[in-house]
């Protein structure tokens, strides 16, 4: 169980209640914060509360974006070389979801900002590629008036090996070096 903290926009979007809200959510990544983007077609931009990792979702059917969610999560992470085990132990913790309004200002400062960047990746370098788009936004140091600036795939890896989930690429190594079956 976790809480996706939505903006305004998106909850006038995805026309859901405002549920329950899990302080201790039991997933290692926590809660996320969430913005629509008003492209062509429509994106919302997902923040992990801890690392800052961008992730982005198609909107429609905005009935079913927090249902997709985990699926789009668990590509994010693939790309991003996470074991499998850290995965597949996030997305079963992923079962129940809540939604909240937003309650933190630092971390609509960061989804603003990476919003910002996303736009910039998007319009002006021509990334049509809303995954390449987030491991982009990834690597765009992260941070509140010069305090505890992160990295948000930095922050990831440290939180995957802290989570107990080891070196974040040892099932892909083990994988590639078993050779074929």
């Amino acid at each position: 169980m976790y809480t996706v903290h939505a903006t305004k926009k998106l909850l006038d979007r995805i026309k859901a209640p405002v549920e329950v809200l899990y302080d201790e959510p039991s997933t290692n990544l926590g809660n996320w914060y969430a913005k629509p983007l008003f492209w062509k077609p429509q994106y919302v931009l997902f923040v992990n509360e801890k690392t800052y990792l961008p992730v982005l979702a198609p909107l429609a059917p905005a009935a079913t974006l927090l249902s997709r969610f985990p699926e789009v999560l668990a590509t994010t992470l693939e790309a991003h070389r996470i074991s499998r085990s850290f995965i597949d132990s996030e997305i079963s913790a992923m079962q129940s979801v809540g939604l909240s309004k937003t309650q933190s200002r630092q971390l609509v400062g960061v989804l603003n900002e990476l919003a910002f960047h996303a736009d910039v990746h998007r319009n002006h370098q021509q990334v049509n590629d809303e995954l390449e788009i987030a491991l982009e936004l990834a690597q765009v140091p992260i941070g509140i008036m010069r305090k505890s600036y992160r990295f948000p795939d930095q922050a990831l890896m440290a939180l995957v090996e802290e989570a107990g989930g080891g070196d974040p690429m040892t099932d892909i190594f083990t994988k590639s070096n078993e050779g074929p079956e």
